[in-house]
This record gives C-alpha cells, sequence and structure tokens, in this order.
C-alpha cells in the first residue's frame, strides 16, 4: 500500500504513548485481555478479546480523552471544553472533563438517540443540538467555541488523542507478547493510529490488520489511492467515518498496515456472538474485528490474535433488532403462512400441530384480504420460535401433511449475506 499525500504536521512516537500510559493510569486502569476457549475453536486461531467495553464510558475513548484534558493549561481548564460527537467521544470527553472539574460543551446531531444525550449530560457536559449529521454540527462547534473561548478536543486527529488510544497495544503485548497478530476497528484512525506506534516499537514483526465497515471504507479506499465511497446507514456508526484523519493514515501507509472491510451480515452476527459466547455487549464498531476474523477465518488460522472489542455503547432498540434477526437467520425465529378454510377451529387446528412438534408461537397475524387466495380463505402466519432451520422446515411439512398449503416460509439468509463490500 502506498499515500502519496504529503506527511502531516505531527505524529506520535512509542513514547509518547508511554508517557499517555504514566498520565492515566490513576484514572484509566487497564482492562481484561483474556482468551476465548470458544471463538477461538469456531475460527481455528488462539483469540484473545481487550475488553475496552469495560471503560468508565464503555469504550477506548477514556483513554485519549484524559491524556488530551490533562494536558491543558490552567487557563484553558478554567474556560472549558468543547467536543463534536454523537457518541463516546462525547462520553469521554464529559465524564473526565467533570472529574477534573473543567466545563465542558458537547455538541450533537440533533437526531442523536436520546440515550446517549441523557448519558452526556448525566456526566455533566452542555449539550447542544445542531445539524442532522457530524458534518453540519461542526460550524455551531467552531462558533460556541470562538465565542466562549473553548478549547477543541477532536476525536481522533490529536496526537494526545492518539497517545492515549495507543496505550491500548501496551496493555495487549504486556499481558500476551507473543502475539502475531492485532485486529483494530477504525473509523477516523485515532485508536489504530496509535496502537500501531506502540506495538511495532515493541514488536517490529507483529501483524496489524484494520477493519471497517463496506459502507464507510475511508482508510481502505485512501490507502489504495481510490476515490472514497464512503455512504449509508451501518450498524457500526462508531467507525461510520467518511475522510480519515491525515496523521494516523500516514502511520499506517508507512508501517504497511493492511485494512479489511466486512459487511453489515458479519458484523451483526459478531455482535451476537460476543453476546451469546462471552456474555457480553459490544457496539458495531466494536464488533468489527471479531467480524473480520469471521469472514476471513483462513488468514487467521493457528494464529495468537488480539482482537480490540473497542466499546459497548449499542442503543438498546439496534441490539433488539440485531438479536432478533441472528435468530431469524439462524432459524430459532421464523414466519409460517398458512393457507387455511376461514371457518371455525382452523387457528386452534394448526397452533396445535405446531404445538405438538415443540414449536413456540410467538406472533400471529390473521390476514382474510390476501388477493392471492381464494375468498373463501384466510392466511394465518405463525412467527414460531424452534431449535432451528430443521426444526422449522419439520413443522412446515407436518402442516402440509395436515392438509394445508404452507404457501411462505421465511427465507434463509442470501448465500452472500456475509460477503465483504
Amino acid at each position: 500500500m502506498s499515500d502519496t499525500a504529503a506527511p502531516p504536521p505531527w505524529t506520535i512516537t512509542e513514547d509518547d504513548v508511554r508517557a499517555a500510559a504514566g498520565r492515566i493510569a490513576a484514572a484509566v486502569p487497564p482492562t481484561p485481555f483474556l482468551h476465548s476457549q470458544t471463538l477461538s475453536a469456531v475460527v481455528g486461531a488462539d483469540l484473545f478479546i481487550k475488553f475496552e467495553n469495560l471503560q468508565f464510558t464503555a469504550s477506548f475513548k477514556d483513554r485519549g480523552a484524559l491524556n488530551r484534558l490533562l494536558d491543558l493549561t490552567p487557563e484553558q481548564r478554567r474556560a472549558g471544553v468543547i467536543a463534536v460527537s454523537a457518541g463516546n467521544h462525547a462520553q469521554g470527553v464529559a465524564h473526565h472533563a467533570q472529574r477534573l472539574g473543567i466545563p465542558a460543551v458537547i455538541v450533537m446531531p440533533v437526531n442523536t438517540p436520546f440515550v446517549k444525550v441523557n448519558n452526556t449530560r448525566a456526566l455533566g457536559a452542555r449539550v447542544e443540538l445542531a445539524g442532522e449529521t457530524l458534518a453540519e454540527s461542526m460550524p455551531t462547534g467552531h462558533e460556541i467555541m470562538a465565542r466562549e473561548g473553548l478549547m477543541f478536543i477532536h476525536p481522533y486527529d490529536d496526537p494526545l488523542i492518539m497517545a492515549g488510544q495507543g496505550t491500548a497495544a501496551l496493555e495487549m503485548l504486556g499481558q500476551v507478547p507473543d502475539l502475531d497478530t492485532m485486529v483494530v476497528p477504525i473509523g477516523g484512525g485515532g485508536l489504530i493510529g496509535g496502537m500501531t506506534v506502540a506495538a511495532r516499537a515493541l514488536r517490529p514483526d507483529i501483524e496489524i490488520v484494520g477493519v471497517q465497515t463496506s459502507y464507510y471504507p475511508a482508510m481502505a479506499d485512501a490507502l489504495a489511492g481510490r476515490a472514497s465511497t464512503s455512504g449509508g446507514q451501518t450498524v457500526a456508526e462508531g467507525i461510520a467515518v467518511k475522510a480519515p484523519g491525515p496523521a494516523a493514515r500516514h502511520i499506517l501507509s508507512s508501517h504497511g498496515v493492511d485494512v479489511t472491510v466486512v459487511g453489515e451480515a458479519a458484523i451483526e452476527r459478531a455482535i451476537n456472538l460476543y453476546l451469546n459466547v462471552e456474555k457480553t455487549v459490544a457496539e458495531g464498531a466494536g464488533a468489527a474485528s471479531l467480524a473480520a476474523v469471521m469472514a476471513h477465518p483462513e488468514r487467521f488460522r493457528g494464529k495468537r490474535v488480539g482482537l480490540v472489542l473497542s466499546g459497548g455503547n449499542i442503543d438498546p432498540r439496534t441490539l433488539a433488532s440485531v438479536i432478533l434477526r441472528g435468530l431469524t437467520r439462524e432459524g430459532r425465529l421464523g414466519t409460517l403462512s398458512v393457507e387455511a378454510t376461514d371457518i371455525p377451529g382452523q387457528l386452534a387446528a394448526v397452533a396445535a400441530i405446531i404445538a405438538a412438534h415443540d414449536g413456540n408461537v410467538v406472533e400471529l397475524a390473521h390476514n382474510r384480504l390476501l388477493p392471492t387466495m381464494s375468498a373463501k380463505c384466510t392466511d394465518l402466519s405463525f412467527t414460531v420460535e424452534t431449535q432451528g432451520r430443521a426444526h422449522l422446515e419439520d413443522i412446515a411439512q407436518a402442516i402440509r401433511d395436515a392438509g394445508y398449503r404452507v404457501w411462505h416460509i421465511s427465507d434463509p439468509p442470501r448465500p452472500d449475506a456475509d460477503a465483504d463490500g
């Protein structure tokens, strides 16, 4: 990979990351870095998970935010700080500013989920809502900054922020020094930039792989010299960044870091695996590194791989949707639409067949108006909880054997649903 862009005006060194580790140690303790026996067996590699979702604000952003705030002069602390963010950076800045007695203003888009707005306010920050997107929020942030004399805290393109994020790599190699590979999610690049500098200083031979969602492959495009194709709705909104930081781009290029992209279905599967196997909550961005290993098991097979679970701040409604979609993909939740004569007793008869075959009806829809069937018939749509796709098919066949027409069964996922890009 090559990067023809001019070097940025700053970069960081191992000493910067070590200095950050010393500064933040009292308030940002190391998070667990644990081997996952079950996930290792699934992919054929030794997987170690860095649980950054266990930080106080549930993401790695605590590291960089605190390191940046600790560098403020007494005058800057009295004046206060401002950040533009819809999520983890906002909460990291708000929490540590409150701890240090620094006034904080966070500008968020007007459509930011209420839970994130309320959490940021609960951490002591003054929240201003402006614009539909972060890009549209930025002018308001700069206006408030100039009017009130505040210090701007960038989410990733800042040497102190990046050095703070890089402390995660020091902890990982301190606990498992013989890692072969680190897999790290990429948004603006602050996390992977800092981790790359720290990791390569300690282990020049270690492989570092960055991960982006296929909707926002901005760093992958930049390193490959392609025009950016970013845009769209993604469950990994924490890494939905259209333009990576120039410093991170330069670091990744100079260190030969590879960047892969993963699709939405792979990220959703990883969220579910973290929940069901590790009993931990991962947001979409936090699950991206596991998604990459699941999507490309041959690349990591037999290696000792460190995954950064970068955050756990997922909207509860999104998490509920991901769980239900996962059950549907596995066939553990499916819909059977049954054509039945519109006479008394048919609903009970079909339900009895489902029950006799150990299916659990969780939802029912009754529709007499479908034009595809006789006016003397009705459609009974049963959403059924089962043991898996084969069990769902067995129930459908039992209903057919009883003389009914099952004219639709929940479709399995498309063969390319987990494809990259």
